[in-house]
């Protein structure tokens, strides 16, 4: 059993219906999967790669070396201690953002990531146009959704991380498992250290690394607005002692002030039917206070505290 790997260039010919239906079913059946000729060029991503390994490597490695999570695992492993560190990930990461301050070195960092970001929140938006199709809602839905009307008031944010190689990997996680709060979550891992697993079936299976792919996933705000057709997929990192796997992901989430709830349509679809869950509205700021608090912990009462905390 693999993560689906789906050709999103077919949208455009003969094979339209055929991955539609792909689509839909890593939607339905999976949470994640990973697209290849996407559109992003492979010279982007070439430089991308390039930029954030050198950034790692002049502006993060040594503080990395010196933090805090390198010197709890240190103890641990002097003391023979077989525990795993619960409460700690093995991960270097910054965010990027419109309105942050971004690294200066090397040079390109800026404009390249620049660059990518605008791709990707391009193909984002494409693929939501997707699942407003696949689920029978207007073009352009959870785009609106999500932006908390026809503005540009969606969150989109960019986390370059790194899974250095670790001594112990038996005793800490890169990071933990969870599912994400969000809306859509685009990767773009490194293609050769794995270490991403999502869990399927009762099964953790590794999201195989595959050059210049772009993984999908779909956050907990996308499983509301689909009323659950669509799930919010858990997955964690695991580290190893060779390789320093790259991991670049960008979120399309909701603007804070947004009001999210499972779409009417679906909602009436469902009425005659005996469902298992029920999803709330919310606003989408309360979710994330309710998130920070229970990230590691089952999303489903989640859902239900962002209620009694409003």
């Amino acid at each position: 059993m693999a993560v689906p790997v789906i050709d999103f260039s077919k949208l455009n010919g003969e094979e339209r219906a055929k991955t539609m239906a792909q689509i839909a079913n890593g939607c339905e059946e999976w949470g994640f999967f990973q697209l290849i000729n996407h559109g992003i060029s492979e010279e982007l991503l070439e430089r991308v790669k390039k930029v954030c390994s050198e950034f790692y490597k002049l502006e993060r490695e040594e503080n990395f070396n010196n933090s805090t999570s390198v010197k709890i695992m240190n103890d641990l492993a002097e003391n023979k201690n077989n525990g795993k560190l619960e409460h700690v990930d093995w991960e270097d990461v910054i965010t990027l953002l419109d309105d942050n301050e971004w690294p200066q070195n090397p040079q390109e960092f800026r404009k390249t990531m620049a660059e990518y970001r605008s791709e990707l929140k391009k193909l984002a938006e494409k693929m939501m146009e997707v699942m407003d199709e696949n689920l029978g809602l207007p073009r352009g839905y959870m785009k609106k959704a999500l932006n908390d009307g026809e503005g540009d008031n969606a969150f989109f944010g960019t986390k370059v991380s790194h899974y250095p190689p670790c001594p112990y990997p038996e005793h800490v996680n890169g990071l933990r498992a969870h599912t994400d709060a969000g809306g859509l979550i685009l990767l773009f891992q490194d293609d050769k250290v794995g270490g991403l697993q999502m869990l399927k079936d009762g099964q953790w299976l590794e999201v195989q690394p595959l050059p210049n792919a772009i993984v999908i996933n779909t956050g907990d705000q996308i499983e509301v607005l689909s009323n659950g057709r669509y799930k919010s997929c858990w997955h964690r990192v695991l580290v190893s002692t060779e390789g320093n796997r790259r991991s670049i992901a960008s979120f399309y989430n909701p603007s804070l002030k947004a009001t999210i709830c499972p779409a009417p349509k679906l909602v009436a679809e469902k009425e005659n039917q005996v469902v298992d869950e029920t999803y709330p509205k919310f606003v989408f700021g309360d979710y994330m206070d309710v998130y920070a608090k229970l990230k590691f912990q089952p999303k489903e009462p989640r859902f239900q505290a962002v209620v009694k905390a409003t």
